[in-house]
């Protein structure tokens, strides 16, 4: 039997900046809830197992229907911190008899639920490859600047920066050392790969995806419903005509030609790709 392929999910955030009576996680789009998109975008990238980590509220919320989800998950209850909401899930990992085999352990944040199966895949094979610590990214397109004390700005290169998105892949040993050292040392990070590389492992990038946005304020969520939406299109109609003539129109149809581009080159890649014997 194959070793397990385990995606920590993370959804036990307060969603302070997003507000609303409703926890993000159990926010829904097109009749979905965020949570069970990313445990399907998960095992649509080929997670075998989902360990959900949440808070009370989000876990009432959400009632997790385990039969109609498409692998086994188990519910976690989360931290004080991200940090140690993602500590909670690989220790649950560990100490579990059949997945502490795992072969490979993702940590993927519930709010970005549309993250495409190819993006997980990615990240999984690397892994697989020997990465200790692999990250999708994607292109800056905005013109940035940095800022200091006093409020003086400079431009930076935008072309050497790169936008980090999850699921993050590991090794389990790596990731639980790393989270157990960096919170014995009191150390703050912002992501999971920041957190194995500050103890020691080379970060590797694979490609993200423009698909794979993060719903942080109220305004992301129409964005994301939308894009959802165009999505089932590609292919015969984006719907980039009816959406030049909405609020926001021209951002969203920037983000479905990014879309429309990522399946061409993944069906040219398919197509092109040498046969096993």
């Amino acid at each position: 039997m194959s070793q397990p392929v385990v995606a920590v999910i993370l959804g036990a955030g307060l969603g302070v900046r997003y507000g609303g009576s409703v926890s993000k996680p159990a926010l829904k789009i097109t009749g979905h809830a965020l949570m069970n998109m990313s445990i399907e975008a998960m095992a649509a990238g080929g997670c075998t197992h989902a360990v959900v980590v949440v808070n009370d509220k989000a876990a009432r919320e959400l009632g997790l229907t385990k039969a109609a989800l498409p692998i086994p998950v188990v519910q976690v209850p989360g931290g004080a911190s991200r940090q140690e909401s993602a500590r909670n899930g690989l220790r649950f990992i560990r100490d579990d008899p059949e997945l502490s085999g795992a072969e490979v352990v993702l940590i993927h944040d519930a709010v970005r639920p549309m993250v495409p199966a190819h993006v997980v895949e990615a990240v999984i094979g690397a892994v697989r490859g020997g990465a200790e610590a692999v990250a999708p990214v994607v292109d800056v397109v905005d013109s940035m600047r940095s800022v200091d004390d006093p409020g003086r700005s400079a431009p930076i290169d935008r072309s050497t920066l790169r936008a980090v998105q999850t699921p993050q892949g590991f090794p389990l040993d790596v990731i639980l050392a790393a989270h157990e050292r960096m919170a014995a040392a009191g150390e703050r990070f912002t992501d999971d790969v920041s957190c194995a590389e500050l103890a020691g492992a080379e970060v590797v990038l694979v490609p993200g995806s423009r698909m794979s946005m993060k719903v942080t304020e109220p305004a992301d969520m129409t964005i994301a419903e939308a894009l959802w939406k165009a999505r089932a299109t590609l292919g015969r109609h984006s719907g980039r005509r009816v959406l030049r003539h909405v609020p926001g129109g021209q951002y969203l149809e920037n983000q479905i030609v990014e879309m429309e581009r990522e399946v061409i080159e993944k069906e040219r890649e398919r197509k092109f790709r040498p046969r096993e014997s």
